[in-house]
């Protein structure tokens, strides 16, 4: 049985049935420790009040009496000393009694036959239709000593009952199993309805969404589940996305190469114009060697295979070692750049910060205007370190600030710099990978000013 709806059932049937027989022995356990000896006691202190009735009334017809006695629901049994017997009411299914028990009541003691009945299983103490699960009192009538044995008529005294607690028994198990089906039915449905829809995703079909309007588990499992759906639908989108913006981004230098490698070959070309082609060969072939790295350390951060190595390092000798390393640039663009620094000890991983600083002190380089300047300042706040590199390029407008972040985006004023459109995405996923922020303030044709903040470790 491996279906969710035939385990729920077959668990409902082994509950029911383990509750009856648990229910059942319990009620066993409880007759024979509390309810027999109360029974006992309470039917021989009727016995004692007919008996009592009998030895006081002088003109009793004891036969008469004892007839309306057992046809008001009692099995009677009366022996006198002689060994005469008469029985009145219902008719004993066995008559077991031994005479030692029927002297020693003529004698004048009391039988408690119920008290002492020896089976203990299933109360047959109390169902038991036997002469020796009786009660036995003695009297005396006109001079005589009798025995008077009695049990109540279960059959005419509890049939009703009977009827009508096996009627509610059979009806409650009956409601009680439907009730169930139709739960479980409740139940199941919304997860059959969940694996049709997670084999559509596993197909690839994102389109899938859950009609579950619930409000228990199932339904905040709906809600997850749709999330999830758009998560990936969003993923998928951006995934094509970013294969074919890669696509594009090979396509092209590979295709200047191939022009221009073709080009060199001509023989009727000058060597003049041989070594340009040859230096945008050389061109392209850097930005495609910059495009892979960059899209090596992507990979690697979306994987979050790249485990942030922390430790303890000089942030204010990185920046200045970066500035170093640009330095011959700055003044092939005589760009003047100022630095505002104090030491400061970071916790970080050295290595992917140096990605966010090269980036940006190179776009702050690439962007800026002919004798621009260039400002960073690094400072120490109460709960983190705020790092400005601020330029004064052509600037981004409002619009491109909210893609400026995205991969493979570049702003239409930069489109004839050299560029990936990923440095920007990069340096906001490492930020993001140190719990950092980075905000960016810009005025076209004034300069752009990047803030990053990077909490305290």
């Amino acid at each position: 049985m491996k279906s969710l709806y035939g385990k729920f059932l077959l668990t409902t049937a082994l509950i029911m049935l383990f509750s009856t027989v648990a229910g059942f022995l319990l009620t066993n356990t409880y007759y024979h420790r509390v309810m027999k000896e109360r029974n006992d006691e309470k039917n021989v202190e009727i016995a004692r009040d007919i008996v009592t009735y009998i030895e006081g009334a002088s003109e009793l017809n004891l036969n008469s009496y004892l007839k309306t006695i057992g046809s008001i629901g009692y099995q009677l049994y009366v022996v006198d000393e002689t060994g005469d017997e008469s029985f009145y009411g219902g008719e004993y299914r066995l008559k077991n009694l031994d005479d030692s028990s029927v002297q020693m009541v003529l004698e004048g003691n009391i039988y408690h036959g119920m008290r002492n009945f020896p089976r203990e299983t299933f109360m047959t103490g109390f169902f038991a239709n036997e002469m020796s699960n009786t009660i036995g009192v003695p009297f005396q009538y006109k001079g005589e000593n009798y025995a008077l044995f009695m049990r109540p008529d279960i059959k005419l005294l509890f049939s009703e009952v009977h009827t009508i607690l096996a009627v509610l028994i059979v009806a409650t198990a009956i409601f009680s199993l439907l009730s169930m089906l139709l739960v479980a039915k409740m139940l199941i449905v919304p997860i059959t309805e969940l694996t049709a829809a997670t084999r559509r995703i596993a197909d690839e079909k994102y389109d899938t969404e859950l009609k579950i309007d619930r409000r228990d588990e199932i339904g905040q499992l709906a809600v997850s589940f749709n999330k999830m759906v758009e998560k990936l639908q969003e993923n998928d989108k951006a995934r094509k996305e970013f294969i074919s913006n890669v696509s594009h981004d090979f396509q092209s230098p590979l295709l200047n190469i191939q022009g221009y490698a073709g080009l060199i070959k001509s023989p009727a070309i000058s060597d003049e114009e041989r070594e340009n082609y040859a230096g945008i060969i050389q061109s392209e072939t850097n930005r495609l060697s910059k495009l892979t790295r960059q899209l090596l350390l992507l990979t690697s951060i979306d994987q979050s295979s790249h485990t942030v190595k922390y430790r303890n390092y000089r942030l204010d000798e990185q920046l200045k070692g970066c500035v170093n390393k640009y330095r011959w640039l700055l003044e092939e663009e005589n760009i003047n750049l100022y630095m505002t620094m104090e030491p400061i000890v970071y916790k970080g991983d050295e290595a992917l910060l140096e990605n966010v600083w090269d980036n940006l002190l190179t776009n702050a380089i690439k962007y800026n205007c002919p004798e621009g300047e260039i400002h960073i300042a690094v400072k120490t706040k109460e709960h983190y370190i705020e790092v400005i590199v601020q330029d004064t390029g052509i600037g981004i407008s409002e619009a491109e600030q909210v893609q400026i972040f995205d991969r493979f985006y570049r702003a239409d004023a930069s489109r004839t710099k050299e560029g990936t459109g990923l440095g920007l995405s990069i340096v906001k996923e490492i930020i993001e990978l140190h719990k950092g922020e980075i905000h960016l303030a810009s005025v076209p044709n004034e300069g752009t000013v990047f803030t990053i903040e990077l909490p305290n470790l």
